[in-house]
């Protein structure tokens, strides 16, 4: 049975972790070939949105503890984060699409950090995360640091790497750290439609916001200002956004193809 479940239907690309019996938990086979899907999903003009969710009671539980307890074939941390996680946070933040994290169950450790990498996080009501890290002696790592405390602020997201607590969705989505949390008989249902409005709007114009909020994360302002001026010329010259300008003065719905 593949780590991966993986399908394309109306310009949306589902990629679905399927190791249930360990909740979603990530081994090296699974996070090679979450790469590789990415890979493809980047590639693939018919893809138009992403959606990564899990099968089961989690999103996904972090790291298999039991890879680097073994004897055998442990590839050590050192191995997994520069082989592992940190090219999967970087393809996320990368890839010129929308990704949503549809987040439908426990997400822990590097689970969580990987949703929270993702462009619009949406979860089960019932769903939690957890910085799992530091109650085994571990740092939060696969962006962890980079993410959390721009998400939620410096001194929350030093109390939740450090004791570890629980976040359930709800508290989560007050405290900034996601988009949304959605009442789990509705979960399904909102995860499709965003996932399709996204897949029916101006792709490259929403890689190009992607990419400009990737970017202020580190530019200054005149920096930042320059960049949009550069990203919104190049915006202005997509179909995408003439059919938008025309259909607008038309007063009539656009039809974006993505180019």
């Amino acid at each position: 049975m593949s780590s991966i479940n993986f399908k394309i239907e109306n310009g949306v690309a589902q990629i679905t972790l399927n190791r249930p019996d360990v909740f979603n938990s990530f081994n090296r086979e699974m996070a090679l070939n979450l790469q590789s899907i990415l890979d493809q999903c980047e590639s693939d003009k018919t893809v138009r949105a992403i959606v990564l969710t899990g099968i089961g009671k989690a999103f996904c539980a972090g790291q298999d503890l039991k890879e680097v307890t073994s004897k055998e074939n442990n590839p050590g941390f050192e191995k997994i984060i520069k082989e592992h996680y940190n090219p999967i946070v970087l393809k996320i933040r990368n890839i010129e699409k929308p990704i949503i994290a549809a987040v439908n169950g426990v997400a822990a450790g590097a689970g969580a950090n990987i949703a929270l990498a993702c462009d619009i996080v949406v979860a089960r009501e019932s769903s939690s995360f957890i910085q799992a890290f530091s109650l085994i002696g571990l740092i939060p790592d696969s962006g962890g640091t980079y993410f959390l405390p721009r998400l939620i602020g410096f001194q929350k997201a030093s109390a939740l790497a450090m004791l570890g607590d629980k976040i359930m969705a709800k508290e989560a989505e007050a405290m900034g750290m996601i988009y949304k949390c959605v009442n789990d008989e509705e979960f399904d249902g909102e995860i499709s439609r965003l996932a399709l409005k996204l897949a029916n709007m101006p792709t490259k114009g929403l890689g190009m916001i992607k990419k400009a909020l990737n970017k202020s994360l580190t530019n200054d302002l005149e920096q930042q200002l320059n960049l949009e001026l550069q990203l919104q010329v190049a915006a202005a010259q997509t179909e995408d956004s003439q059919e938008g300008v025309k259909a607008f003065i038309e007063k009539r719905q656009p039809k974006f193809t993505g180019n």
